[in-house]
């Protein structure tokens, strides 16, 4: 039995075009506010001086200390203690308090370590203190 004759039923139908309408809309307004890079050259006339040169590089004092604590002051072995290191850096700067301290520490060089060697030079008068490192390979 047939109740609905002459009911014919359509198939759903998708409507593209307010989706088109919709994506331009949007498209539009993205155009629009999307900044460019802009390369603009500004013709710059630097000011000069003529200065002079550095005369030469501060003088420095390397010391070196080792994972097990032991001091090195420009390859000279040290006793361990805070005294004999100043002693040491005092003899070679020979009154020249702008002489650099380059700390040469192990990386498995006690933080105490470090700090001594920084001790010895503020007894010796040192005031300007560098540690050098190397950069890691990897």
């Amino acid at each position: 039995m047939n109740f609905k004759r002459g009911y014919h039923r359509e198939a759903p139908e998708i409507n593209l075009i307010p989706l088109i309408d919709v994506l331009l809309v949007i498209l539009i307004f993205l155009m629009v506010t999307t900044t460019y890079a802009r390369y603009s050259e500004l013709k710059i006339n630097l000011p000069t001086a003529a200065g002079e040169q550095s005369p030469q590089k501060p003088k420095t004092i390397q010391v070196a200390v080792d994972a097990l604590g032991h001091y090195q002051v420009n390859e000279k072995t040290i006793e361990s203690k805070v005294d004999s290191l100043s002693a040491a850096m005092s003899d070679i700067a020979k009154g020249n308090t702008e002489m650099v301290v380059v700390i040469n520490a192990d990386s498995k060089a006690t933080h105490q370590a470090v700090v001594n060697a920084m001790e010895a030079a503020r007894r010796a008068g040192l005031a300007r203190i560098t540690f050098a490192t190397q950069s890691s390979d990897n």
